[in-house]
């Protein structure tokens, strides 16, 4: 059974969490103690109905404001493909958090609220998961029973939505009207809308093809730990464990070990349940190799004809996460793949609006949630790809050595 990661998005009060509460009890994923403290709970509120979004809105802070802060994660399944959800907050000054819950998804929900249309917030969001490069997006216009299960309505925020994201690099686009509060196409289809000819959000979610998504051409493994048993009945013994990033791995296959450039052999691929004749993304296992070559942590696995790009100079699209601002000359930590440096900031090349998508090139800093282009010059060279091609290898986070705080999310641009 596959695994599905997906993330929610839209605007504030659009009916995130409610509509995950909705899904997880529909399909039966909560437990009877459970149910009875979100009622108990919401009884206290003096709400009128059980609030299902109180099963993912986990902090006091949340529940007292009725809103989502942190990101909720949340694990259900259904007979045919198990989930991960990353519940994301609507609120701009959020915008960190949404990108920290959406960098790993497979798929993302971006609600609007049928009465108000399309918001700013939800075409942030919608830029973000862009940006992003999620493979899967799926437009959820919710509280439909509030605009009397109007087709009109439905359509014409369709419309406006589909040309909005024409101007995005988006792949996939699916629309669903639905109603998370009454139940309505999220988990059973929908008898208040039979305009409504398509699948309700969980079928989506539940046959949306996600194997394909994934780069099975160019071959990436990033060593994360070398292990060297010292037992006398493993006296030989070496082996180097991580997550295959891209492509597949056989037994036999010619590879080269970079930054070193030594060709060798795979001699064996073991995964958790024992020795495997192939691996593929992203799958964890440890691969032995037929020559003594030298092997650390953070070097990488590819074939001879079908390298990354190893560079010092990059030029990346940032999320700034830090409290203070950004600025041409700052010395951070990165982290990318399972590679540490450090980096210094050589330019700002523009702020760029994501509401209007404007680029700003006079901009001197990058504060609190802004998005921009930088380059930076690494200490020691990245073994990478753009991040278009590949999300693990094209992606890395900066890291202030003062705290040890995340204070940016990357994608690469350009490596040279």
């Amino acid at each position: 059974m596959d695994l599905l990661r997906f993330a929610t998005a839209g605007s504030v009060d659009d009916g995130k969490s409610t509509l995950i509460g909705r899904m997880l009890y529909d399909s039966k994923s909560i437990f009877s103690d459970q149910l009875e403290s979100i009622e108990k709970t919401s009884r206290e509120r003096g709400d009128e109905y059980t609030d299902l979004a109180l099963l993912t809105d986990g902090l006091r802070a949340e529940r007292e404001q009725g809103i989502t802060i942190d990101v909720a994660y949340r694990y259900f399944s259904t007979p045919k493909r198990k989930f991960i959800i990353a519940d994301t907050p609507g609120h701009i000054q959020y915008t960190r958090n949404m990108v920290t819950g959406a960098s790993t998804a497979d798929a993302a929900i971006v609600l609007v609220d049928a009465r108000k249309g399309l918001s700013e917030q939800s075409r942030r969001h919608t830029f973000l998961v862009s940006l992003l490069q999620v493979p899967h997006l799926i437009l959820a216009i919710n509280k439909m029973d509030l605009v009397d299960w109007s087709e009109e309505v439905y359509e014409s925020i369709r419309s406006e939505f589909v040309d909005f994201a024409a101007k995005l690099d988006i792949s996939d686009l699916t629309v669903i009207p639905v109603s998370a509060l009454q139940g309505d196409n999220v988990v059973d289809a929908s008898a208040n809308m039979p305009w409504y000819k398509g699948s309700t959000l969980l079928h989506h979610l539940e046959t949306v093809h996600i194997a394909s998504d994934r780069n099975l051409v160019d071959v990436r493994f990033p060593v994360q730990y070398v292990i060297r048993p010292h037992q006398s009945s493993h006296h030989d013994y070496r082996g180097y464990a991580g997550q295959v990033c891209g492509g597949v791995l056989r037994v036999g296959d010619e590879v080269v070990v970079l930054p070193s450039g030594m060709p060798t052999r795979i001699a064996a691929i073991y995964a958790p349940s024992g020795p495997v004749e192939s691996a593929f993304a992203p799958m964890s296992v440890t691969i032995c190799l037929e020559d003594d070559v030298d092997v650390s942590r953070g070097d990488m696995i590819c074939r001879q004809n079908n390298r990354p790009t190893v560079a010092q100079d990059i030029d990346a699209m940032i999320c700034w996460m830090g409290s203070t601002p950004l600025e041409p000359g700052q010395r951070l930590a990165i982290k990318h793949t399972t590679r540490n440096a450090r980096a210094l900031v050589q330019e700002l090349q523009y702020e760029l609006n994501i509401n209007t998508l404007h680029r700003n090139s006079a901009a001197v800093d990058l504060k609190l949630n802004e998005i921009g282009r930088v380059r930076l010059r690494t200490t020691m060279p990245l073994l990478a790809d753009e991040y278009r091609r590949n999300r693990q290898t094209g992606g890395f986070v900066l890291i202030d050595e003062a705290n040890n705080n995340t204070v940016a999310a990357g994608m690469i641009v350009n490596a040279n």
